[in-house]
């Protein structure tokens, strides 16, 4: 299968396209964002990386040539580095992490990067023979570790880098002040907050979810683009962050915990099983 079959795309405007996976049909496909600049363009997250997300973004035009030269400079940022973020970062050539997260990308540490895929999710074999069981997030060097205030910039765009932790201790937002939009990743998105995963942190969740009320409060977010669903606007934004923080009492923490200790073990065994096998 050809990255052009594999991906598909739709403009927003703006120099903005949503682009998703389109034979991996599960609650866990990532969006990708394709924001286009005038002097670069960047990809938020890259999804598996079951087929090259360049190549697509080459075959369906989607990369516009610098003035006078080829194509405009690509980044890849993944706002963490789960599996269905961060698979298809192999494949680009500037990639940028937070911080926190970048030793694990370095050694493709498939315990932090929560791999966890199955053949049923993957509808259309990207390949002959392929099996979810073979998948892992390979080793990549980033060539870009983020900080929280950190400004991407795209020329006629600039990105700034909200760091917040919870789902990740990486996990992080990128924001356009000028246009008041708001690339969530799985800090927020339009579904239940994940905060169950190895180095997901409650606490860090609920000082995150006051951050995004506080965007809200000044009047900075307008429109959301999340890691998952649809996109969603600030009033929307302002009752995923309160509801967090009013269930995220001892009950949910007791809770919290079991459920960390058998994803834990879960992933533990699955990635030794890839391993050696």
């Amino acid at each position: 299968m050809s990255a052009l079959e594999w991906f598909a795309h739709k403009p927003l405007g703006g120099g903005i396209f949503w682009i998703q996976e389109r034979f991996y049909e599960s609650g866990n496909r990532a969006n990708i964002w394709l924001v286009r600049g005038s002097q670069r363009d960047v990809v938020i997250d890259a999804g598996l990386g079951l087929r090259s997300l360049p190549d697509y973004l080459r075959a369906a035009g989607l990369l516009a040539p610098a003035e006078g030269a080829g194509p405009r400079p690509l980044l890849a940022v993944a706002t963490h580095v789960h599996f269905d973020h961060s698979g298809g970062l192999q494949h680009f050539e500037e990639v940028a992490v937070h911080s926190a997260e970048a030793a694990a990308l370095l050694r493709g540490d498939n315990y932090e990067t929560v791999t966890w895929l199955s053949d049923r999710e993957v509808s259309r074999p990207p390949r002959p023979g392929w099996r979810a069981r073979q998948f892992r997030v390979p080793p990549v060097r980033p060539t870009r570790l983020l900080q929280e205030g950190d400004v991407i910039s795209l020329g006629d765009r600039q990105l700034t880098v909200m760091h917040m932790p919870g789902h990740s201790r990486g996990s992080i937002c990128l924001h356009d002040k000028d246009h008041k939009i708001l690339f969530s990743g799985d800090v927020v998105y339009d579904g239940s907050m994940i905060d169950w995963l190895p180095y997901s942190r409650i606490s860090d969740y609920v000082a995150s979810c006051q951050r995004l009320m506080e965007l809200v409060d000044r009047g900075l977010v307008e429109k959301v683009l999340p890691g998952h669903f649809n996109i969603f606007g600030a009033e929307r934004l302002y009752r995923l962050a309160s509801n967090y923080i009013s269930q995220a009492g001892v009950c949910h923490k007791v809770s919290t915990c079991a459920m960390r200790s058998i994803a834990s073990l879960a992933l533990r065994i699955t990635n030794s099983r890839v391993t050696s096998s």
